[in-house]
């Protein structure tokens, strides 16, 4: 992977391309992102990029002893972004770029890195949908729903009882639902607007609005 970037989900619209064709995309708000460490080989045992998305407040002044601002970053955080040269951000994310060797502490990464028609790959924490049922959360079957069966929307028998007495490890039942990290793969770059640092992506994106998004060079080989 030589090419990542992160991103924040603005939303969903749709387009037309030069065939006059209905394009649905995402929206996304890429970059710029600033380079705030390098993780060499020699000193951390492995190569990548570290990098930071959307400018944040510092909690403290200067001097390190009055707080400014309760929700900014706290003073260690500030001084590892002074020592890198750039402003305090929000997110903090590494990359693990082949070409990790060729960037600097205080370079930008934006978005014109990608380029119409690339192929790329979507991670994000998906919708949290709260606690669900069987059948919304697994796609499971109802029962009748006419009168006095008594057996609606329940999941159903969980196991046999005498043998092997118990549940089985894995047994699709109701629970939490969504709020995960989701990568949908080999996605297509539509259009990218540099100045305005916005990726325009083919079909839908994890993440609800806002949500932070990463960006790679997809890992699939076309044939």
């Amino acid at each position: 992977m030589k090419k990542a970037i992160l991103a924040t989900k603005v939303g969903m619209t749709q387009i037309f391309d030069e065939n006059g064709l209905l394009i649905p995309v995402t929206v996304l708000q890429a970059g710029p992102c600033a380079v705030t460490q390098i993780k060499t080989v020699e000193n951390d045992g492995y190569s990548a990029v570290q990098v930071g998305f959307v400018d944040k407040k510092n909690r403290y002044d200067d001097e390190g002893k009055k707080a400014i601002h309760m929700h900014g970053v706290n003073k260690a955080q500030a001084g590892h972004f002074k020592k890198a040269g750039v402003s305090s951000k929000r997110y903090v994310r590494e990359l693990k770029l082949e070409n990790a060797a060729d960037y600097n502490v205080g370079d930008e990464i934006k978005a014109d890195i990608f380029a119409e028609g690339d192929r790329i790959d979507a991670t994000a924490i998906s919708k949290g949908k709260g606690f669900q049922g069987a059948i919304k959360r697994l796609g499971q079957h109802r029962g009748p729903m006419k009168h006095g069966s008594k057996f609606h929307r329940h999941q159903g028998s969980n196991g046999a009882c005498s043998s092997p007495s118990r549940v089985f490890k894995g047994k699709g039942m109701p629970g939490h639902m969504g709020s995960v990290r989701v990568t949908v793969q080999n996605l297509t770059v539509v259009k990218v607007d540099p100045e305005k640092n916005l990726i325009l992506v083919r079909g839908a994106v994890p993440g609800a609005k806002k949500a932070l998004v990463t960006i790679k060079e997809t890992v699939k080989v076309e044939a």
